[in-house]
C-alpha cells in the first residue's frame, strides 16, 4: 500500500460538490466520493459543524483527512466524511456560521477560507487494505458502529438499498418505526435490528449471502409485516409503546403471527404487570404475555438480608432434598410462586441448594 500527504485547498475540495440521493455526495470537482457504502450518514451537530468553520477562519490546522484512490482514478473518503461536508454546506451556503452566510463574507474573508490548505493522506491499495486502514484510522468524530463497519465489509447494491428505506433522516423505517425501535436511523441501529429480526440474529450470514442482490425490498416488506402485526393484533396506546421499545418483535412475530390475540384482555394483564412492583423489567411484559417465560420480566430477587433469615429459620437445611448446605451453596426460592400471586417478601422466601433450585425451575 502507497501512501502520500498532499495539500487540498478548501476551493478545490468544494469545486463541483452536490448532494442528492441518487448520486450521493460529491466533491473535488466530481472527483471524491464523500459517503462511500461503508460510510454513515451526517450526524454533525450544530456545534461540532460550527468548530469546524471556526477552525478556518482562525487559519488554525484541522485534524489530518485519509482518501483511497479507486481503480478509476477516482478518490472515496476513509476519514473526514463530516468535516468535509461540513465545509461544503458552509462554502455552498446552506448554514449561517456566527449569523453570517458564506456569501455575507467581505471577498478577503471568503478567500481567506477558500485558500485554506487541507492535509490529506491519500492511500492506494486492494479493498482488503484500504478497509483495513479505515477502521484503523478512524480516529475522528464518533466511534463507528457495528453495523456502520458491516456495512463496509459487505459494501454493494444490497447495503445501497436497505439503506434508503433504514438509515436515513425520516428513512421509511423511521416513520413507522420509531416507537419499536432503539437507536436511531443514521447511525444503522434501525437497519441492524431489522436485519436481525430477519436472520434470527445472524446478521453477517444474512448480509454476505445478500451483499449483491439488487434490491432489499424483502427486508423491507418483512419489516414492515412486523410493524403491521404489532399495531393490529395489541393496538397499543402512548403509553404501551413506552414499554415496547427494543423488544425482539421479529422473534415474536414470527412466533405468534398466526395467532387471533384479545387486545383488551392483553391490556389489562399489561396494566396489572406495570404495576406489580416486583416485575423490574417492563419492557419484557408483551414477551412475558406472548411466551409465558418470567426470565423477560425480571422478578425483583430477595435481598441478602432475606436470605440470610430464610437460612436462620430453616438452619441450613434446604426446604426441598432436607441436606444441610452452607448459605454459599444455596439460592433464595418463592414459596408460593410469583405467577401464582406470591410476593418477593421475607415470609415468601425460602432458601433451597442449588440442586434443588434449578430443579425445581425447570418444571
Amino acid at each position: 500500500m502507497q501512501i502520500q500527504l498532499h495539500r487540498i485547498t478548501v476551493r478545490e475540495l468544494t469545486a463541483g460538490y452536490q448532494d442528492n440521493n441518487e448520486n450521493g455526495v460529491r466533491a473535488y470537482g466530481g472527483r471524491l466520493d464523500v459517503r462511500p457504502p461503508y460510510q454513515r450518514e451526517f450526524v454533525y451537530k450544530e456545534k461540532q459543524r460550527d468548530a469546524v468553520i471556526d477552525t478556518l477562519t482562525q487559519g488554525f490546522p484541522l485534524n489530518v483527512m485519509y482518501w483511497a484512490v479507486r481503480d478509476d482514478g477516482t478518490f472515496e473518503i476513509i476519514d473526514g466524511q463530516q468535516r468535509t461536508i461540513s465545509i461544503c454546506q458552509y462554502v455552498n451556503g446552506d448554514f449561517a456560521y456566527m449569523f453570517r452566510y458564506f456569501h455575507n463574507l467581505q471577498p478577503d474573508e471568503q478567500k481567506q477560507i477558500l485558500d485554506y490548505e487541507l492535509q490529506v493522506y491519500i492511500c492506494s491499495g486492494s479493498d482488503s487494505e484500504k478497509l483495513k486502514w479505515f477502521k484503523t484510522i478512524n480516529i475522528a468524530g464518533e466511534e463507528l458502529t457495528e453495523q456502520e463497519l458491516r456495512n463496509a465489509v459487505y459494501a454493494g447494491s444490497w447495503v445501497s438499498d436497505a439503506k434508503r428505506y433504514f438509515s436515513k433522516n425520516g428513512a421509511p423505517a423511521a416513520k413507522i418505526g420509531s416507537d419499536y425501535l432503539t437507536g436511531s436511523a443514521i447511525r444503522q441501529d434501525y437497519l441492524e435490528t431489522a436485519i436481525s429480526w430477519m436472520s434470527d440474529g445472524n446478521i453477517e450470514v444474512y448480509m454476505a449471502h445478500h451483499q449483491h442482490d439488487a434490491s432489499a425490498a424483502p427486508l423491507w416488506q418483512f419489516f414492515q409485516a412486523v410493524i403491521t402485526w404489532i399495531e393490529t393484533s395489541f393496538r397499543p396506546n402512548r403509553e404501551r409503546k413506552k414499554i415496547m421499545k427494543g423488544v425482539d418483535w421479529g422473534m415474536l412475530y414470527k412466533q405468534f403471527k398466526d395467532e387471533v390475540f384479545d387486545y383488551q384482555k392483553i391490556d389489562e394483564e399489561v396494566k396489572r404487570l406495570i404495576l406489580d412492583d416486583d416485575v423490574t423489567k417492563k419492557t419484557g411484559i408483551y414477551p412475558y404475555i406472548l411466551t409465558r417465560k418470567e426470565k423477560y420480566l425480571s422478578i425483583r430477587a430477595f435481598t441478602d438480608a432475606q436470605k440470610l433469615a430464610a437460612y436462620e429459620r430453616q438452619g441450613g437445611i434446604c426446604a426441598d432434598c432436607g441436606k444441610n448446605f452452607d448459605l454459599s451453596q444455596m439460592e433464595a426460592d418463592h414459596i408460593t410462586p410469583w405467577h401464582d400471586g406470591g410476593r418477593t417478601i421475607a415470609d415468601n422466601c425460602q432458601m433451597l441448594c442449588r440442586e434443588c433450585n434449578r430443579r425445581k425451575s425447570g418444571k
